[in-house]
């Protein structure tokens, strides 16, 4: 049991601190945008690289802290029959719902994410714009994705099981 309370503030640990890292992310597109503005409108001087950088950078900051969000139940819901259930039943259907939907879905986007992110890595694939920017690591965005979802979700799905069983929270600090 003590394993499992490790694991479990491991997952919830390395997940928070990725997205408070990656919340910085949408400043520095913020701040590129801003610079890009003012390089047009003031100096009538138009950057190649500002748009598909922020396009980068906005990707992974959209998907990187998907388990952040999941640590803090950000993603979207439908609630309304959910929360009239007991708490016991809340956590069998949380379960059953980790089992047929969850944990295939990230699987399949941790394998596919690898094939296509270690492909384009094997090529140094660039975007087809101007500019170029390399493609590959945005395309290791999806299997880091993949792994922190997993890592966060087999942290809520064993404190549901536990909470399933017992019908007791799982204290784990």
């Amino acid at each position: 049991m003590k394993l499992i309370r490790l694991y479990i503030k491991m997952a919830n640990s390395i997940n928070q601190w990725v997205g408070n890292i990656s919340s910085w992310l949408v400043a520095v597109v913020m701040i590129l945008t801003v610079t890009e503005i003012i390089m047009r409108r003031l100096f009538y001087s138009p950057t190649i690289w500002s748009f598909e950088t922020c396009t980068h950078l906005f990707g992974a900051y959209f998907m990187i802290p998907a388990g952040f969000a999941l640590l803090h139940g950000s993603h979207v819901a439908v609630d309304i029959m959910y929360n009239t259930l007991p708490v016991r039943k809340r956590a069998i259907l949380d379960i059953v719902n980790y089992i047929i939907f969850f944990f295939p879905f990230n699987v399949v986007l941790l394998a596919y994410g690898i094939k296509y992110a270690s492909m384009s890595w094997a090529t140094w694939e660039t975007s087809w714009s101007v500019f170029a920017p390399p493609i590959y690591p945005l395309k290791t965005v999806i299997p880091v994705t993949a792994g922190l979802l997993l890592l966060q979700g087999l942290a809520i799905f064993v404190q549901k099981v536990h909470l399933a069983l017992t019908g007791e929270e799982l204290i784990y600090d």
